[in-house]
């Protein structure tokens, strides 16, 4: 029996999301829905369904798009979050460490289906944002383009939010860093009262002390 191209997660952690909405690419080119999945290393189940499935799809490559042959280097989407990223050779952010990390994409005309636990749709845009905690269905392809032979990961449709979470994103900064440490309040000047010989009642000095 041919092992099966698509996944269903165990419970991950979702970044840069895109599902309800497509997203244009920084390089380029049509709209695509997108999001990239933590799986926790602890969910060997998980992984090894997602090798399982990359397995499968390389020989699919094979016979279908690499002309007979798995190219000794073939392009896997799923990276290791406590390693480097491989665009730019940068560290992970801190929530992928102790994960699997890849990015999943789809064409806007196969929108996700995005629902809760209890598979109700989510259309209220604030409920569905980086951070949160679902499981999603992945389909994993061969591809050769650009002379680039790797195996991709696809959203096969459904996407569930199980929980909420802390939502991942950058932090506005504190007005301190941007227009650094307020500067103290300089006081008036103390008026000088005016003062009298307590004898002859005359007036001693001016205002000022002049």
């Amino acid at each position: 029996m041919t092992q099966s191209t698509r996944i269903v997660t165990g419970e991950v952690r979702f970044s840069y999301v895109n599902l309800l909405k497509p997203r244009e690419s920084q390089y380029g080119g049509e709209p695509k829905y997108s999001v990239t999945i933590l799986v926790p290393k602890t969910d060997v189940a998980t992984k090894q369904r997602i090798d399982a499935a990359i397995k499968a799809a390389k020989e699919i490559g094979k016979s279908k798009v690499w002309n007979g042959v798995i190219p000794p280097m073939v392009s896997v989407p799923v990276h290791d979050g406590d390693g480097a990223r491989p665009s730019d050779g940068m560290p992970y952010g801190n929530e992928c460490k102790g994960h699997w990390v890849f990015t999943a994409t789809c064409k806007t005309d196969y929108p996700p289906k995005v629902v809760d636990a209890n598979l109700n749709p989510i259309i209220d845009p604030t409920e569905v944002y980086s951070g949160m905690y679902g499981r999603i269905a992945i389909n994993f392809a061969p591809y050769n383009q650009n002379g680039k032979k790797g195996v991709g990961a696809y959203i096969s449709t459904n996407v569930q939010k199980t929980r909420d979470a802390e939502p991942l994103g950058a932090a506005a900064p504190a007005a301190a860093d941007d227009f650094g440490a307020p500067a103290p309040q300089q006081q008036a000047p103390q008026q000088q009262q005016p003062r009298y010989d307590p004898i002859t009642g005359q007036l001693i000095g001016g205002v000022h002390g002049a």
